[in-house]
């Protein structure tokens, strides 16, 4: 490996150290050159003098922004430089030049279509705002899975190529598997539930699902990351809110203590959420909707994107950026419906976070031959399920879950205009690279 450390461990008036990374910039000021130097944790600055260090003040005539280099000498005390402190060189090498010009600029403070930083998004991922994205990604992620290790959920892995969709053909990406016809998956939501009736009792997964919709939204994208969880021996959708509600604000408040740089590039005050979240049935969010803001959703059995957004200003208001709606009409058939002691049209529930639905979940149907026969009245083929039907009628128990959007989560914590943002190599109807 090559000898170094990185900018933000350099202590002032240390021994000296080693540092490399990109040239961030350059600025030439006759017998000073003072080099902007990045690495993953930040950057530092270079003062090479030519009264000082005339060799490597000649050496460093020749640099270019984005060059790769490595620089070893004194750190010392600096109130005008990147985080207080800056290096008197004594070594200093380019270890590989960058193409010049530039595609995009990765120092300045420009304005850029999102469409041109994604046609250079290996680049436009250099810029310490777009990599505090995706280091604020990581955080989140890795402190989800973290509190479902620490309740004793399995970690598992379900098939990315499937033989039908779990949520209807429209949206399917179909492919040739061997001499089959297959599909790249919508959703593990099936696979979750066969592993309930097997006795694995409590599951999560942070993967991957595909979308074949033509969109052209700020929150859609075709390939979908998605943290995935399903449980067993539930009372109802009640005990799955509760696990949602209390990962994501362990999250949120793992984010908020070990991500402050990231949360400060990005300019983001974190607001973790301490009280319950509201929990209010559909028909109440239609009242709210209707009597403050007299709108009225164009579907009766969903929310529309402007009603989402309506309903988080109203519950921000309040104090509460999250909140569940619960009971949505006209589910699908593995979900709860028509319970009769229910006052709520299905065990279905939607999280919705700063004003766009976070993640759907509810209580799953149990009862094979109830679910058979809900299927059958809404014209399922149930030969396309044979798997997931035999799957179950071994003995199940009751069982709810819930897949969330990794990529919506981020865009709302970074507070990113668009998904994309949030995504290191965007897929959607028009993008198929970088």
């Amino acid at each position: 490996m090559i000898d170094r450390i990185h900018t933000s461990d350099v202590e002032p008036d240390a021994d000296e150290v080693a540092i490399a990374g990109h040239v961030h910039e350059i600025r030439d000021l006759g017998g000073l050159v003072f080099l902007i130097v990045r690495d993953r944790e930040g950057l530092i600055q270079i003062v090479f003098k030519e009264e000082r260090e005339p060799d490597l003040f000649e050496a460093v005539q020749d640099v270019g922004a984005e060059d790769v280099v490595r620089v070893a000498g004194e750190p010392l005390e600096s109130d005008q430089a990147p985080g207080g402190v800056e290096i008197a060189p004594t070594e200093y090498e380019v270890i590989d030049e960058a193409d010049s010009p530039l595609p995009l600029e990765i120092s300045k403070d420009i304005e850029v279509d999102l469409s041109t930083r994604l046609d250079n998004r290996a680049l436009d991922l250099r810029k310490p705002e777009t990599l505090a994205v995706f280091t604020l990604r990581s955080e989140l992620i890795t402190a989800m899975e973290e509190w479902f290790e620490d309740e004793g959920f399995v970690d598992i892995k379900t098939p990315l190529i499937s033989k039908g969709g779990a949520e209807g053909g429209a949206e399917l990406f179909p492919i040739l598997y061997y001499n089959q016809d297959a599909f790249l998956s919508q959703s593990p939501q099936l696979y979750k539930q066969m592993l309930m009736a097997s006795g694995y009792e409590a599951v999560y997964e942070t993967g991957t699902a595909f979308r074949a919709e033509d969109f052209a939204t700020s929150r859609h994208v075709s390939e979908i990351a998605m943290f995935d969880v399903e449980l067993a021996y539930v009372d109802d959708h009640d005990d799955v809110m509760d696990v949602q509600e209390e990962s994501l604000r362990y999250a949120l408040r793992e984010v908020a203590e070990n991500a402050e740089r990231e949360l400060d590039l990005l300019d983001v005050d974190l607001d973790v959420p301490e009280d319950d979240f509201p929990r209010i049935t559909f028909d109440e969010a239609l009242d709210i909707l209707e009597t403050e803001y007299g709108h009225f959703p164009d579907d009766p059995t969903d929310l529309d994107t402007k009603g989402e957004k309506l309903l988080g200003e109203h519950f921000e208001e309040q104090g509460h950026p999250a909140f569940f709606v619960v009971g949505y009409p006209d589910e699908k058939f593995y979900y709860m419906q028509d319970v009769p002691e229910d006052d709520i049209a299905s065990r279905k529930f939607d999280l919705i976070y700063k004003g766009q639905e976070l993640s759907s979940g509810g209580q799953r149907e149990h009862d094979v031959e109830r679910m058979v026969e809900v299927m059958e009245e809404e014209g399922v083929e149930t030969a396309n399920f044979e798997f997931y039907i035999e799957a179950l009628s071994y003995g199940t128990p009751p069982h709810g879950g819930y897949g969330l959007g990794i990529d919506r989560l981020v865009q709302k914590v970074a507070d990113l205009d668009n998904i994309k943002e949030a995504i290191m190599f965007p897929r959607d109807p028009n993008r198929l690279e970088p």
